[in-house]
């Protein structure tokens, strides 16, 4: 914008050298005062003027929680009310389908695991910062029978579970670890690609159990009356942290950008930010509105989303909030593993402010 005011007034001087030049005495007095008479305040508006070119903005979520909380935000893309950015969203089915685009610049914006966003900054030497968490803990563990009553109960057991290398693993093993649960050696825990294969899995299965996040607990209970909500994951995350020296939330999700295109586009980043806040809040206020959306958008039917999203722990948080609380759960899942967070916890120019 200061390059544009400066070319403005170069341009002023210019014309008036031009003028003093060609014209003498009373003309050129005239000339030069019409030219001061152009105000800072105009100059600027001239400038914004050229300014005004919307941004093309990638935008990719995840099948679930994320996409969810994204859907008034795509409704309002999709029927023309957003103008000050040119927005296009993807809902990709796993994370693995977002990570590569986001690396190679296909992708300028995405919602990936909170592990993930702080793997990808470290591989990649900062190129990716978190705007904000935007899912906090919507893991569960479900049976098709009455057998799990306790995380102790699963040992011995297969577990089918999706989202090897993120969250989902990592809260898994904590969970299980500190109940003195090994989950090399005390359970099997037999990955699925996708969410909905799991789903498949366990109601096919007779005393099948998953781990599953809202909204496909509610699917896969929907599907089959017998399957039922064994444990939360997040209570019992809380309870292994009652004796833990550094207390922190277990955090399902973020939304990142890749840092150069947040540099170079910082009003589009504000604009998304704003927007994304609204939508999330939105979603959280009116959930058959919301639902029917979440329909629309193939994430889930929208019967199965108006059980589900009162479930989801759908959040909009940011700055010293989102820090605090993001920064605490990486610090434990390095404790546990330095590979899950990429080996490092971030610095401080991993949380975007605004």
């Amino acid at each position: 914008m200061k390059k544009k005011i400066a070319a403005v007034l170069v341009s002023a001087l210019v014309a008036l050298s031009v003028f003093s030049g060609c014209t003498g005495g009373q003309e050129s007095q005239t000339e030069e005062t019409e030219i001061q008479e152009v105000s800072p305040q105009e100059m600027e508006d001239q400038a914004a003027e050229e300014d005004t070119e919307p941004a093309d903005v990638e935008v990719m979520a995840l099948k679930g929680p994320t996409a969810m909380g994204m859907v008034k935000f795509m409704d309002d893309v999709d029927s023309g009310s957003v103008t000050s950015e040119n927005y296009n969203f993807s809902i990709a089915a796993s994370a693995d389908e977002v990570t590569p685009k986001l690396v190679q610049g296909e992708a300028d914006i995405a919602a990936v695991p909170a592990n993930l966003a702080s793997v990808l900054y470290n591989k990649t030497q900062g190129q990716v910062e978190v705007l904000a968490v935007n899912t906090l803990g919507v893991l569960y563990i479900v049976e098709n029978g009455d057998t799990v009553q306790s995380v102790e109960d699963l040992r011995g057991k297969t577990i089918y579970a999706s989202g090897k290398g993120s969250t989902p693993e990592y809260a898994l093993e904590y969970v299980l670890s500190a109940n003195g649960i090994d989950p090399e050696t005390d359970v099997t825990i037999e990955w699925k690609s996708e969410h909905s294969e799991c789903v498949a899995a366990i109601t096919s299965s007779e005393n099948g159990i998953a781990m599953l996040p809202q909204p496909f607990v509610t699917t896969a209970e929907t599907q089959n009356p017998s399957i039922r909500t064994a444990l939360d994951l997040t209570e019992e995350w809380d309870k292994a942290q009652e004796t833990g020296e550094n207390k922190s939330a277990l955090i399902t999700g973020v939304v990142v950008a890749r840092t150069d295109f947040a540099e170079e586009n910082p009003e589009a980043v504000e604009d998304f930010m704003t927007r994304y806040q609204e939508s999330v809040d939105y979603v959280n206020s009116n959930t058959e509105a919301a639902a029917e959306l979440v329909g629309k958008y193939d994430i889930v039917t929208a019967e199965v989303a108006k059980t589900a999203l009162p479930e989801c722990n759908i959040v909009f948080m940011e700055g010293e909030e989102m820090k605090e609380k993001l920064s605490g759960y990486l610090e434990v899942l390095k404790g546990q593993n330095p590979e899950a967070v990429g080996g490092e916890v971030p610095g401080d120019d991993f949380y975007y402010s605004r």
